[in-house]
């Protein structure tokens, strides 16, 4: 995979912009098919016009940033211009296009990234497995022989980093959605705290959970991605020193059906962090068991879904995945007093786990506790159900308490992709991504054989 930096050095040199959108447009475009399930659409004609135009300004020495000129994927729940959201349904093929860009890919197009197309997707970002019965699900680049999930809901997303379609994506995050196709792909994915980056533009899951990240082959790859949709300058950072670095590794939930892939990368990954320095202190956090409470009458995601579909549901509710539709009608069930409830069980939360997370520089956990499954395995509709819960166990307990998090990969070269999860505080973003760029130096799998 080529990161934003090899690509920001190759362009300094001479490289030309069309030559990386040729070359991922070729990617999509080849004969295993796998573009044609990755995206919905594909921006080609665009992109060469936007590449000719970055590459005309960079020989003026106007280029707006270093990354001007890079191809990226954006998941299909963004608006842009011209475009309709379908937010991988068909219930919103007839919808107006959109008028305007969302705002964060308005952000990634000044800085001259280049969008190359729109991405597959759970469809209206409602599970974290990644299937889509109307336009077909994407595989996991690991054994695409087998067929495997990719994780979701951002799953074009992840496939087409992975794959090299883009060099980067656009994705969205409102339980687990960028870190778990990230982890079950092999590739970094970041949550950023919710209200750091906007939303504006954004078809919504839930307003109060949503949050808008990047996926992307490294952690700083999505730090400048970051940076950017966030208004800030994307700034180089040295990586945190990992001596002293104080990490809680939570106890409870977290660790429960950890298969034997993860189980045997995680606690690699974790006698790796203590050689290097880091002190890991293993801690309960049994407030964790209170988020599966929380959600059990669906919880914000449920009732905040709802309010958005249920006159569209009403005309075409027909049209929706079965499997979709089900999760968003459990909002009908919830009412005024059990919503309010919700928040301030929420808000208690946060408060009491902040009282104990405060001590340490970040949590460590599994991003995800299996590895990918068969897509042939989740053909039963209970089998679905159990694995569509246990991707996203670990990964909504950062949305649940407004933190930022990043998964990392830590699977050994050639092995299952397995991701590592660092949640840090409310607001410590840039602090998170210092802190995730040491971890990434001494547990990414291009490290495995130097170890």
């Amino acid at each position: 995979m080529r990161t934003l930096a090899q690509s920001a050095r190759d362009l300094a040199s001479g490289t030309s912009s069309r030559s990386l959108v040729e070359d991922c447009l070729a990617r999509i475009l080849d004969a295993a098919g796998e573009g044609r399930r990755a995206f919905l659409k594909v921006h080609a004609d665009q992109a060469r016009a936007a590449a000719d135009y970055i590459d005309a300004l960079r020989r003026r020495g106007a280029a707006p940033s270093r990354f001007a000129g890079v191809p990226v994927s954006v998941k299909d729940l963004f608006d842009v211009a011209g475009d309709v959201t379908t937010a991988g349904s068909v219930a919103l093929r007839d919808a107006p296009p959109a008028k305007r860009d969302a705002a964060a890919v308005a952000r990634i197009r000044a800085a001259g990234f280049i969008p190359i197309g729109r991405t597959n997707m759970t469809e209206f970002a409602y599970s974290g497995v990644g299937l889509n019965p109307h336009y077909d699900t994407p595989r996991n680049p690991y054994d695409r022989a087998t067929g495997r999930i990719p994780g979701g809901s951002s799953s074009g997303a992840a496939v087409s980093v992975a794959d090299g379609m883009a060099v980067a994506a656009l994705g969205t995050d409102t339980g687990g959605s960028c870190r778990i196709p990230a982890a079950l792909c092999g590739i970094v994915g970041y949550k950023p705290t919710a209200r750091r980056i906007p939303t504006d533009g954004v078809l919504p899951l839930s307003s109060t959970l949503d949050s808008v990240g990047p996926l992307a082959p490294t952690v700083a790859c999505c730090a400048a991605l970051d940076a950017v949709m966030a208004g800030e300058e994307p700034n180089d950072f040295p990586p945190h020193r990992l001596d002293g670095l104080r990490l809680a590794a939570p106890q409870a939930v977290v660790l429960d059906s950890m298969d034997e892939a993860v189980a045997g990368a995680y606690g690699n990954a974790l006698s790796r962090l203590a050689k290097a320095g880091a002190k890991i202190v293993d801690l309960p956090f049994v407030e964790f068991n209170e988020i599966a409470a929380l959600n059990r009458q669906g919880g914000f995601a449920a009732a905040e879904a709802y309010a958005w579909h249920r006159r569209l549901i009403e005309t075409k509710g027909a049209l929706y995945d079965p499997r979709v539709l089900v999760r968003i009608m459990r909002g009908k069930e919830q009412d005024a007093a059990h919503y309010i409830e919700l928040i301030r069980a929420r808000a208690d939360l946060i408060g009491r786990v902040a009282a104990v997370s405060g001590h340490y520089d970040a949590l460590i956990m599994p991003t995800v506790p299996i590895i990918a499954p068969p897509l042939a395995s989740l053909d039963a509709e209970e089998r679905f159900r159990a694995v569509n819960l246990l991707v996203l166990r670990n990964t909504v307990i950062a949305n649940v308490l407004d933190r930022c998090a990043i998964s990392i990969p830590c699977h050994g070269r050639g092995d299952a992709p397995v991701g590592l999860m660092l949640v840090g505080e409310h607001g410590a973003d840039r602090r998170l991504f210092a802190i995730a760029a040491a971890v990434e130096q001494i547990v990414a799998p291009e490290r495995d054989e130097a170890q």
